[in-house]
C-alpha cells in the first residue's frame, strides 16, 4: 500500500512539475510555459479560457452522439422520422456557434492588438537567421555589439563555465545567449540571411514567436518581467540541422546588462565569463525561471 502511494505520489509530481515557473521543456508538461512577460500572461489566460468553450461543446456533442446511436439505431428504432426541419434546432444550432464565437473573438482580437502593436522600446536588437545559428546585433549601443550563437557543443562546456546541465540543457544550450535587462521593452527585428530559408524565432515563455524570411524585416517585442535563462528553437523546418538551432536568452539586473554590453564590444568571451561567473554563483545555483516559486 505504501509503495502504491508512493508511485501515485511520483506521477503526480511529474503531471504537475510544469506548474513552477519553467524556462524550458520539462517531461510530462502539459501546459504552457510559465509567463515570463505581460503577452504571455495573456495567451495562458486565452488559452484557459477558450477551454470553457471547447470542453462542454465536445462533451455535448459526444452525448449527442450516444443518443443518436443508443435511441435511432435499426433494432431500437425501425421506422425512421421522417421529419426533415425543426425550427427551434435551427435557431439553436446557428446562434449558439454564433454566440461561442462572439465571445472568443474579442479577447482573441485584443491579444492579437497587443502582440503586434509595438510599443515605445527601451532597445533594439535584430536577429538574423542562417542554416543553422542566430546572428544578434545590437543597435543604438554606444559601441557596435554583434555576435553569432551557436547551440554549445558538449566539449566546449567546461571552457565556457557551463557544465550544469539542469541550467543549460544539450541541444537548447548556446555559447552566446542575448543578453537582456529585466523589466525593459525590446522590440526585435527578425530576418534571415540573403539565399537562405525561412526560419522561425520563438520564445515559448515571452509569448513570441516569428517568421525569418530572407529579404524581409519582420518585427517582435517582449518585457521580461524576471531575471532568468530561457530558452526557445528555430520553429520552421528550415533544413537538416533544424532540431540544432536554439535561442537562448538571458534576462539579467540592469547593472549587469551594463556591464556585460560595454566589456562586450571589446571582449565577447572575455564578457560572457565574467557574466556567467556572476550570476552562477555559486555553481548550478544560478535563478534559473524553472526553479523560482516566487
Amino acid at each position: 500500500m505504501n509503495r502504491a502511494f508512493a508511485v501515485m505520489t511520483a506521477l503526480i509530481c511529474l503531471l504537475f512539475a510544469s506548474a513552477g515557473f519553467a524556462d524550458q521543456p520539462h517531461p510530462w508538461q502539459i501546459d504552457f510555459q510559465a509567463a515570463a512577460t505581460p503577452i504571455m500572461h495573456q495567451i495562458r489566460w486565452f488559452n484557459h479560457y477558450t477551454l470553457w468553450f471547447i470542453v462542454p461543446t465536445t462533451l455535448l456533442v459526444l452525448a449527442l452522439l450516444v443518443v443518436v446511436v443508443v435511441k435511432f439505431r435499426a433494432s431500437a428504432n425501425p421506422v425512421p422520422s421522417r421529419t426533415s426541419h425543426n425550427t427551434a434546432i435551427e435557431i439553436i444550432w446557428t446562434l449558439g456557434p454564433v454566440l461561442i464565437l462572439f465571445f472568443l473573438a474579442i479577447p482573441s482580437f485584443n491579444l492579437l492588438n497587443a502582440q503586434l502593436e509595438i510599443p515605445d522600446s527601451d532597445m533594439t536588437v535584430k536577429a538574423t537567421a542562417t542554416q543553422w545559428q542566430w546572428n544578434y546585433e545590437y543597435e543604438g549601443t554606444p559601441a557596435p555589439v554583434a555576435f553569432d550563437s551557436f547551440m554549445l557543443k558538449d566539449q566546449d562546456r567546461a571552457a565556457a563555465g557551463k557544465t550544469d546541465a539542469a541550467v543549460y540543457p544539450r541541444l537548447l544550450a548556446v555559447d552566446n545567449e542575448m543578453i537582456i535587462p529585466v523589466n525593459k521593452t525590446v522590440r526585435v527585428l527578425v530576418t534571415a540571411a540573403p539565399s537562405d530559408v525561412i526560419h522561425a524565432f520563438a520564445m515559448p515563455a515571452f509569448g513570441v514567436k516569428i517568421d525569418a524570411v530572407p529579404g524581409r524585416l519582420n518585427e517582435t517585442w517582449f518585457k521580461a518581467e524576471k531575471e532568468g535563462l530561457y530558452y526557445g528553437q528555430c520553429s520552421e523546418l528550415c533544413g537538416k540541422d533544424h532540431a540544432y538551432m536554439p535561442i537562448a536568452i538571458r534576462v539579467v539586473s540592469e547593472d549587469k546588462y551594463k556591464t556585460w554590453l560595454a566589456a562586450a564590444a571589446t571582449d565577447l568571451p572575455g564578457a560572457y565569463k565574467a557574466l556567467v561567473a556572476a550570476v552562477d554563483k555559486p555553481a548550478g545555483n544560478f535563478a534559473v525561471a524553472a526553479n523560482e516559486s516566487k
